[in-house]
């Protein structure tokens, strides 16, 4: 069934902002009359909604960070340093000041490398923190007004619009996300994609209309796709693909026309420059920062992660149904079912129940053409049975190691679950299209009848149901701990600086605290482990002592910094008792924290 309104029947509620009552190209001052406030809206909208529904983020911005002190630090630490690196030597970017004294040690995770702009502003641990605070709650506001406007712009109204938007960006399965900034940053996948289609005069309801196009919206979606891979290929390799194959696909779909009808279809030169150009930045961009991270692997062979790491991280079906514990709605609800996952953090990736019940109503009930529904139904099955990895089948071949061992960068992207960015993306269209389609049943009544004045009074009423359940849905329980700030000795330290105890989550947190004036630090904690840093934790378990002392003066270490409340169970308890006569170093207690100067 498809109840698509049509001609003067629509309303503005019921139109796109690029769409008017006719077929006409709507003029500039109509563009921006439509548009302005809804954009305005929508983004304001999406900003207050955040702040509510990351609450308490913003309580404490300068002490706390969501989730644990683990992942969290260590992103505070990343977009900190590109700012400070970008300001202070853009061309040691690569070469951070932690794993001393290894080399391109910012790319041993997920850069973030995107936000480097708000990396540069402030200084300091303090500032580090609320920079983080800030994004975190910034970030799910780029995600619910990214898929708002990717709904818009495929034709559904704002009703559609604002579910598929807090739908996708508030999904429960997120919130098990909330300490990896790199893999909530997905706002950027649903902008980047409502402006290219825009820019190409597509949507879901018309199709291609090229009195629609607009060569600066392509562009622009280029631009912001490139923007998007910068923090990280985590869930930005995924994008590169889809783009690549949408291209390739919309090339074939207009060679076919021109084969066809023996004329060519219009495109326009402008749009093609566009594509071009916007095209070539987000190539240049992926190739560049793909050299990078194979200069890592060449710099530390075991950074080359096996498809054992993809079988380890892959859900079963059930999964998709369960809920993280962080959700206040489903989390104690789902407690059981967590059980039966090996690792529920990127196995609990329920996509919002409410959200599944709306998209299947869509498959049936919607303003989308069948075709659309049928290609986003299949859309929703692909992406499910890559999420499974190696549990689909049993060993995911045909499937997603398939991809893992024939797509370049592919066998990197370990945790088949987070394609659910892409399934739950889906969802959120087909849910658009069904609540889009009860909101215009209002208007099939005759104009002036009982049926159609009653409708009208209540939608508003109906609609609100589906809206504030999929925001119930997004309610979180995330914890939010205090970070310890970096002790006074951390600035009186001359750096290489060794910081004790060293190993485990803990060098996160040096991390953290070293963007106090960035001294350069062995510390740090990566998915794999350098063998400079393994050898150094070895030389200096007995620290202090002849042979440790003589270990770190040969790498060039000037400083260790002991924090002895955080020694219990290290080989480094009770180093406060442990004598340095004889050894020519100095030891200074400053505030609970000893300093040794070597």
């Amino acid at each position: 069934m498809n109840t698509r309104s049509t001609g003067a029947a629509a309303t503005a509620e019921n139109t796109s902002p690029e769409e008017t009552s006719d077929d006409r190209t709507p003029s500039r001052w109509e563009r921006w009359r439509w548009a302005r406030p809804e954009w305005t809206l929508a983004a304001l909208g999406s900003l207050l909604l955040a702040a509510v529904l990351t609450w308490p983020t913003l309580r404490h911005p300068a002490s706390t960070i969501p989730n644990d002190l683990g992942d969290p630090t260590l992103q505070a630490w990343q977009v900190a340093w590109s700012g400070h690196a970008l300001l202070s030597n853009p061309a040691d970017l690569w070469n951070s000041n932690t794993f001393f004294p290894e080399k391109y040690t910012y790319a041993y995770s997920d850069t973030l490398l995107g936000y480097a702009p708000i990396g540069m502003l402030g200084s300091g641990f303090e500032a580090a923190l609320v920079r983080y605070n800030v994004l975190y709650v910034l970030l799910h506001a780029l995600a619910a007004f990214g898929a708002y406007v990717l709904a818009r712009q495929l034709g559904a109204n704002r009703w559609g619009g604002a579910v598929a938007g807090i739908a996708w960006a508030f999904a429960p399965w997120r919130l098990a996300h909330a300490g990896h900034l790199n893999i909530l940053s997905s706002g950027g996948i649903a902008l980047c994609l409502a402006m290219l289609a825009r820019g190409h005069g597509w949507s879901f309801r018309d199709g291609y209309r090229p009195e629609r196009r607009r060569p600066g919206w392509a562009l622009a979606g280029w631009l912001v796709a490139a923007w998007q891979v910068t923090l990280g290929f985590g869930i930005g390799l995924p994008l590169v693909y889809f783009l690549l194959a949408a291209v390739l696909v919309a090339a074939g779909c207009y060679g076919w026309s021109w084969w066809r009808k023996r004329e060519r279809p219009p495109f326009g030169r402008r749009l093609l420059l566009a594509d071009l150009a916007g095209g070539a930045v987000f190539g240049l961009t992926t190739v560049l920062l793909g050299l990078v991270y194979l200069r890592v692997v060449d710099l530390n062979p075991q950074a080359e992660r096996g498809l054992e790491w993809t079988k380890m991280f892959s859900p079963p079906l059930i999964g998709f149904v369960t809920a993280p514990g962080d959700s206040w709605l489903w989390g104690e609800r789902h407690a059981a079912a967590r059980e039966q996952l090996s690792w529920p953090p990127e196995m609990a990736l329920l996509p919002g129940i409410t959200l599944i019940a709306l998209a299947a109503a869509g498959l049936f009930i919607s303003m989308y053409p069948a075709r659309h529904r049928v290609a986003l139904g299949l859309g929703v099955l692909g992406t499910v049975l890559l999420g499974l990895g190696s549990t689909l089948g049993g060993d995911g071949d045909p499937g997603y190691l398939t991809l893992s061992t024939h797509l370049p960068g592919w066998d990197a992207l370990r945790t088949p679950g987070r394609m659910m960015h892409w399934t739950s993306l889906l969802l959120a269209l087909l849910a658009a299209g069904a609540v889009t389609a009860l909101a215009q049943s209002s208007e099939q009544a005759p104009e002036q009848s009982t049926a159609r004045r009653w409708s009208r009074l209540f939608m508003p009423l109906v609609l609100l149901i589906p809206l504030a359940l999929v925001t119930l849905e997004g309610v979180n329980r995330t914890p939010h701990p205090t970070v310890t700030p970096p002790p006074a000795a951390m600035r009186a330290a001359q750096d290489p600086i060794l910081v004790l105890p060293a190993g485990g989550v803990g060098d996160l947190t040096y991390m953290l605290w070293t963007t106090d004036g960035f001294p350069r630090v062995t510390n740090g904690l990566a998915g794999f482990e350098p063998v400079s840093q393994a050898q150094t934790r070895m030389a200096v378990a007995s620290f202090p002592d002849a042979g440790s002392v003589a270990y770190l003066r040969g790498i060039g270490v000037r400083s260790v910094l002991a924090v002895p409340d955080r020694t219990a169970g290290t080989p480094w308890e009770g180093i406060a008792a442990r004598p340095v006569d004889g050894l020519g170093i100095t030891r200074e207690d400053l505030d609970g924290a000893l300093l040794y100067r070597l």
